[in-house]
């Protein structure tokens, strides 16, 4: 067992994690042991599932064992062998820390498209360390930025202000202010999840900026982090929600402003509008053939819209896309 968590100390880089988990399992009680760590590769590919099982089947014969994860697809990877086996969550970035370990949601990719086959397995436990964020690039960091002014906008205008508000301790990566906003965010998606944990209803007003931004990733060949992608495709359902009548432009522009204040792309180029909307409906969001789109209303709550036709979705994808001519 020691040698197990010096391996995992490893693996995470800091004894920090190693110390602090073990205490919560013997505190918790947990039934079962952790019998090995799996650092997965940074793909989420069903390949790399392929490579992972035979280790599985040397380590794991038995039902009753954890296994610790640091990363997405070895969730899936949990939730598929044996049927399912206890897993936990050790997210070491600011995106895993507020989005990918809560709720559930397991998966890999699959030819380009993103997250297509998965299921929903919950973690037995999510421990987070704010301090292993400022171990993070700059871009990585930033990137987790997206999906937290997501929930502040979808679900908590007050918390969106105060994002504004402490942008400098926020980007300067002050630990205690972090430790807050991982709360408050943590806090939002658990609400959303467990009011619908199979995305029957609420829970997809998390996917605001996804539909526009997985298409954007997807034809960007993942060379944009996720996180970037979002905040692009939050622009393009913010523009829609103005063209909707549903915010200002005062608004609109506000979260313009906030997304790029905090780094993040609001644009790209390289892609046509044309492209960006045939890989949307691509999506797995797509309800009977309608897009799902997730908008904002002028009370600060987003909402669900199946109204959005193919001429407001190109004109949408038209205001992302970036040319000499056109800037934003």
């Amino acid at each position: 067992m020691k040698r197990l968590w010096e391996i995992l100390g490893i693996l995470l880089g800091t004894a920090l994690l190693l110390n602090v988990v073990t205490e919560i399992l013997n505190r918790k009680s947990f039934v079962g042991t952790v019998r090995f760590m799996i650092h997965a590769p940074m793909v989420f590919l069903l390949d790399t599932l392929l490579l992972l099982t035979p280790f599985l089947l040397v380590f794991f014969t038995k039902r009753k064992v954890f296994l610790a994860v640091v990363l997405f697809v070895t969730g899936f990877t949990a939730a598929t062998y044996l049927r399912g086996i206890d897993f936990i969550q050790i997210p070491t970035s600011l995106l895993a820390q507020v989005d990918s370990s809560i709720g559930g949601k397991t998966g890999v990719d699959f030819r380009a498209y993103k997250n297509m086959v998965g299921a929903f397995h919950q973690p037995k436990l999510v421990y987070s360390c704010a301090e292993t964020l400022k171990t993070l690039t700059e871009q990585q960091y930033i990137s987790g930025l997206g999906e937290i002014i997501k929930h502040g906008l979808i679900k908590a205008i007050a918390y969106y202000h105060w994002l504004k508000e402490h942008k400098e301790a926020i980007l300067s990566r002050d630990t205690q202010t972090m430790i807050e906003m991982i709360e408050v965010s943590c806090r939002i998606k658990k609400e959303v999840v467990e009011n619908d944990p199979e995305e029957a209803g609420e829970r997809a007003l998390l996917n605001f900026g996804h539909t526009l931004g997985h298409a954007v990733e997807k034809l960007m060949n993942f060379t944009m982090l996720h996180g970037e992608c979002v905040a692009v495709g939050m622009h393009g359902a913010a523009w829609l929600s103005k063209e909707k009548n549903m915010i200002s432009e005062e608004i609109y522009r506000d979260i313009l402003d906030t997304l790029t204040s905090f780094g993040l792309p609001v644009s790209v180029e390289g892609i046509t509008p044309a492209r960006i909307v045939e890989v949307s409906k691509s999506d797995k969001k797509m309800d009977k053939g309608k897009v799902k789109f997730i908008l904002l209303n002028p009370e600060g709550q987003a909402v669900i819209d199946r109204s959005i036709t193919d001429a407001q979705l190109l004109a949408a994808a038209d205001a992302l896309v970036r040319n000499g001519e056109q800037k934003l």
